[in-house]
């Protein structure tokens, strides 16, 4: 497995993603979060729940950053990792727009099961390649650009739809507890196309997806 980072800007790092703490539980006191950048993410839990918090961070500076703010952080390739994590020990696996980095997520994410508790969950976020911006660059345009962030980050090795969200998580043997779209765009265009296709692109109007499961019993 291999994540090539390449130059990216300071802001990249240090998201808050405000949109995602709705899906931690209250009652979540050992919480992981893969790709913690500067650990800012980690940081609002670790405060606000009164959690123990851990972080993996691939790129060393910002993972310097992270272990001054949280419990514990590993820097390096989470893949090399993993085995360093503690068995049964999580109550929330926190993965925001990590997955898509990684050349094998299926590995990382069959791994984590181990990792959690008996009731624990992970949580993630995950770009929509379908997102309406997108899809119309390729579909109508015929484009395939890659940026330097964003849906088309030139970083992403994997794509995912609101579809192949749930049949990757359920063919590793997770559990779907909610899977919803999130940071919905205000433009009224995928509102017209839906019109026009009787709702059948209800998808294309989220940047993301947030997606809650837990190992089946």
């Amino acid at each position: 497995m291999s994540i090539d980072l390449m130059a990216k800007p300071e802001a990249y790092y240090s998201g808050d993603r405000p949109e995602m703490l709705c899906y931690i539980p209250r009652s979540a006191k050992k919480i992981l979060e893969i790709g913690c950048g500067e650990g800012n993410f980690a940081l609002h839990l670790k405060k606000d729940l009164m959690a123990e918090v851990w972080g993996v961070e691939y790129d060393s500076t910002q993972a310097a950053i992270a272990a001054k703010q949280l419990d514990r952080v590993f820097s390096g390739d989470v893949s090399g990792i993993i085995a360093d994590l503690p068995l049964s020990y999580f109550d929330v696996i926190v993965c925001n727009d990590v997955l898509e980095h990684l050349t094998d997520p299926y590995f990382l994410l069959e791994q984590l099961k181990s990792r959690l508790t008996s009731t624990g969950i992970l949580v993630s976020s995950l770009p929509n390649i379908r997102y309406f911006r997108t899809f119309f660059d390729f579909v109508l345009h015929k484009n395939w650009d890659y940026t330097d962030n964003g849906i088309m980050d030139k970083t992403h090795y994997r794509f995912f739809t609101i579809k192949s969200i749930r049949k990757m998580y359920e063919s590793l043997g997770y559990e779907v507890l909610s899977h919803e779209g999130i940071n919905a765009t205000k433009s009224i265009r995928p509102f017209l196309w839906n019109l026009i296709f009787l709702g059948s692109f209800a998808d294309i109007k989220y940047r993301q997806f947030a997606t809650v499961v837990r190992p089946r019993k």
